[in-house]
């Protein structure tokens, strides 16, 4: 095993890459040796961080909802580098409301992001690992999709819905190399989640959590590094809670 949980030789792709948590697991991939490519609805955004990795980051531009977009951005992404080694889907968004005024207007397009995009783009880099033989796919789920949370109705469907996604991946996929896990992090203090979660509503949340404290971005990008690497190559359809004990309540 290589304990230093290298990367190098591998090209690792990550939806929402040009920010947050996608940012973060970007980083530490690259740190650690591999190939990034970022794809990001905001592209401009996507090429900014690629540059600032340098060689051989690329950037491409991706909207996960839109199956000729998911095409088009792998076919990009392989023509580029030959191979996806490791998927990360980490694009997301979380807008809130309570149950009885949630409307399709935010229903619709937390499922069609969250969820429908991670199975299409798992499915277009799945048929090209499967092909190849081998890969890590890892999905970001939530601590929303095994504890209810208030105004998350929307929220907390899709990511339960992406662990099932995970677990039949796993499943179908398994024996022949390809291996599909989720993680499954608390309140995250990324740029939106210190916007999200300051003051009152953040502090009592805060001490639900055992450790007493939210989530690091890095934190979430270091257990994303032991799922890519061959460290973790006889784990599969797990889901790891990032959470500080919140689900051991």
């Amino acid at each position: 095993m290589d304990l230093e949980f290298g990367l190098t030789g591998k090209t690792a792709l990550i939806t929402g890459g040009a920010g947050g948590i996608g940012w973060a697991i970007a980083q530490t991939f690259a740190g650690n040796g591999a190939r990034v490519a970022i794809a990001d609805l905001n592209l401009d955004g996507a090429t900014d961080r690629a540059a600032a990795l340098g060689a051989p980051a690329t950037a491409y531009r991706l909207d996960v909802t839109d199956p000729a977009s998911v095409t088009d951005m792998v076919a990009a992404v392989i023509g580029d580098a030959g191979r996806i080694d490791v998927l990360v889907n980490s694009a997301g968004i979380g807008p809130l409301a309570p149950a009885e005024d949630l409307g399709l207007d935010v229903w619709d397009p937390t499922l069609a992001v969250n969820l429908r995009g991670t199975f299409l783009v798992a499915q277009a880099v799945g048929r090209q690992m499967l092909a190849q033989g081998g890969g890590s796919i890892i999905n970001l789920a939530s601590q929303a999709a095994s504890a209810a949370l208030d105004q998350h109705a929307a929220y907390c469907a899709s990511k339960a819905g992406v662990l099932g996604l995970t677990r039949v991946l796993a499943l179908e996929w398994g024996g022949r190399g390809v291996r599909t896990n989720a993680i499954s992090p608390t309140v995250v203090m990324t740029e939106l989640g210190r916007y999200a979660w300051t003051g009152a509503k953040g502090d009592a949340f805060r001490e639900l959590i055992p450790a007493g404290r939210f989530a690091e971005p890095e934190e979430i990008a270091a257990a994303a590094l032991f799922l890519a690497s061959d460290n973790s190559l006889m784990i599969n359809g797990i889901d790891l809670p990032v959470d500080g004990g919140f689900l051991a309540r």
